[in-house]
């Protein structure tokens, strides 16, 4: 899958596309759901797959006082879009001008003159151009002028819950993880490396990791049942996050206790990716230290068992 981080870069003779406009945060199964479509095609008509999406999310420019916290940075989203089997991404850099630009105009550039797009897939919600004026049945309109199809999508629900990235957040804020995984057709993960303080060497010994800062969306403070990836090696795991209030000076942490531990190679990039699976319990202030070790105890042996299960249904 091709990259282009500007309209300059795609070839004038890259020919023919078919594509879908979208911030794809997350990349759910509705964008999902899209997306292969067109693929599917871009295939059937000769044409390439492209989506056209934004760095960065369009509501940290128009909205800076937001604090709006993605489901998948960047990096993860083309990982994410490149397994839909697209041809290329075109990261469109949002800048004043670009947010500036009537809905006509955004047709007109970036769909027509320089994708050649012979059709446009978005969902019933699609707005663009300044300020959002323009709609899939604007979009429909430019499209019969310009030369292009547009097919529109339905919300898609599931057991009555709205597939979309603003709800994920929801869910994930409210710490419903099983429940986000269902909307994402995935385990909600969060790819960081090793925080300081526990040190590292070529033999890591522990069997607890304190996640370097992470800046975009965590679930709500607690403790899950998750897996966890450590370089190229999986782990069933506890995950705590929060404050620690046990311990006195609150200082917020991602701490991942993996469990069927053995020494392991770690430094200070060493990739380590947290999939969340089941919530366990809120965060708590215990009375000591040994009445948390206690409790420990028991949340590893749910999970434990968690994964019994989950084993045996294979």
């Amino acid at each position: 899958m091709r990259v282009f981080h500007t309209l300059e870069e795609v070839p004038e003779d890259y020919g023919a596309t078919i594509l879908s406009v979208g911030n794809f945060d997350g990349v759910h199964r509705a964008h999902t759901h899209v997306l292969k479509d067109v693929v599917s095609r871009a295939r059937k008509n000769g044409a390439k797959a492209v989506a056209v999406t934004f760095e960065p999310h369009p509501m940290r420019i128009l909205r800076p006082d937001g604090n709006l916290k993605l489901l998948t940075p960047t990096p993860e989203k083309l990982r994410l879009l490149k397994q839909t089997g697209l041809d290329a991404v075109l990261l469109l850099p949002f800048t004043r001008d670009l947010s500036l630009m009537t809905a006509h105009q955004f047709a007109h550039k970036v769909l027509k003159h320089h994708l050649h797009a012979q059709e446009v897939h978005e969902g019933y919600n699609f707005r663009f151009g300044h300020k959002a004026s323009g709609d899939v049945s604007q979009l429909s309109e430019f499209g019969r002028e310009l030369g292009f199809q547009v097919k529109e999508y339905p919300e898609m629900k599931l057991r009555g819950e709205s597939v979309s990235s603003s709800h994920i957040r929801k869910l994930l804020s409210d710490g419903r993880v099983s429940r986000a995984r269902h909307l994402l057709g995935r385990p909600f993960s969060i790819l960081s490396t090793p925080g300081r303080g526990r040190g590292y060497g070529s033999r890591y010994t522990v069997p607890t990791i304190n996640l370097s800062r992470y800046e975009e969306l965590v679930p709500r403070d607690g403790v899950y049942i998750t897996s966890t990836r450590v370089g190229q090696e999986c782990f069933d795991s506890v995950t705590n996050i929060g404050s620690r209030p046990t311990f006195g000076a609150e200082s917020f942490a991602i701490e991942t206790h993996l469990l069927d531990f053995h020494p392991i190679e770690l430094t200070a990039e060493t990739e380590v990716e947290i999939y969340f699976l089941d919530r366990l319990r809120n965060e708590i202030k215990f009375p000591s230290v040994d009445a948390l070790r206690e409790q420990i105890v028991r949340d590893v042996n749910k999970s434990r068992r968690y994964f019994h299960l989950l084993k045996l249904q294979k």
